[in-house]
């Protein structure tokens, strides 16, 4: 007599080799299908392979892009020579005072948009997404002068702006529940702002700095190349792609990926410090999305 559960033609012990060739079609399929949760393993097989794929396009196309030795030798040339660390370190340290500014002056603003008298202005300075910098050199100039002060209003005028339109969303899509629930609880309009929209939102805001920083370093390069006195990594950059070096230009394309990815990180970090609850939620829902998958 045949069991219910192993077909008749197949027996016992041939089941377990069956399902274990049809494992790796099952994973390959998973892969591409939406919304779908992978193990950790697969994920880190997945990066792998596709770093893979990337480093060999790259190693063949020298044509198009410098090769890893063309790389390494225009670095080496960049530190001992042209003074990057040096240069580095003052980009650095200019993004890190515009990104602290511009969270401080935005955070305020948007969380303006909860008071009806403050809301049109908010609104004002949201639109100032749409100006360039290039075309506001000459009043800041006027106002703060050059140099230093210069570049740093500049960068936190740019970073600054599209802050404020992206936090002003969240502070007004705050579920109003949330509001009615904290007041049961007794609370004035005051402290409803503060418990609900301005601690509720922490995580968001973490989230909104970390892509403004991003956004610091895609507007350096502009910045520095407008006021070059001072130097920075940006100003390196265009002298470089002013002599058309391009392995050099690469090189410092580097620079800047790896610094971003430190300070992204960081800052990732940080959310998980000030905002255990949200990090805690981020994990519960990916462990229910791998167990339901």
């Amino acid at each position: 007599m045949t069991s219910s559960i192993v077909p008749a033609t197949t027996t016992i012990s041939e089941a377990p080799a069956r399902e274990a060739r049809r494992a790796p079609r099952g994973t390959l399929a998973r892969i591409f299908r939406p919304n779908a949760a992978v193990a950790a393993g697969t994920y880190r097989a997945i990066v792998a392979a596709e770093l893979a794929l990337l480093g060999g396009a790259w190693l063949l196309m020298p044509a198009i892009i410098p090769g890893p030795a063309r790389m390494l030798a225009a670095f080496r040339e960049l530190v001992l020579r042209q003074g990057l660390a040096g240069e580095l370190w003052t980009s650095l340290v200019l993004n890190l005072e515009a990104l602290a500014l511009s969270t401080v002056l935005s955070l305020l603003a948007a969380y303006g948009a909860a008071v009806p008298a403050v809301r049109p202005l908010t609104a004002l300075v949201a639109k100032g997404r749409f100006l360039s910098l290039i075309g506001l050199s000459f009043l800041f100039t006027v106002l703060v002068g050059g140099g230093h002060p210069l570049k740093l209003a500049l960068l936190t005028f740019g970073m600054g702006v599209f802050f404020v339109t992206s936090m002003a969303d969240v502070v007004v899509q705050t579920p109003r529940d949330r509001l009615d629930y904290a007041r049961t609880l007794r609370m004035g309009e005051w402290r409803v702002l503060w418990e609900v929209v301005v601690l509720g939102n922490l995580g968001a805001a973490f989230d909104i700095v970390r892509q403004n920083a991003a956004m610091g370093w895609l507007m350096l390069t502009m910045v520095e190349g407008l006021v070059r006195g001072e130097g920075g990594i940006g100003r390196l950059l265009l002298d470089q792609e002013k002599h058309f070096s391009l392995a050099a230009i690469m090189a410092v394309q580097g620079v800047f990926v790896l610094v971003g990815i430190g300070q992204d990180s960081f800052i990732g970090w940080l959310k998980s410090v000030c905002v255990p609850h949200a990090a805690l939620a981020y994990r519960k829902d990916r462990e229910a999305s791998r167990l339901s998958s």
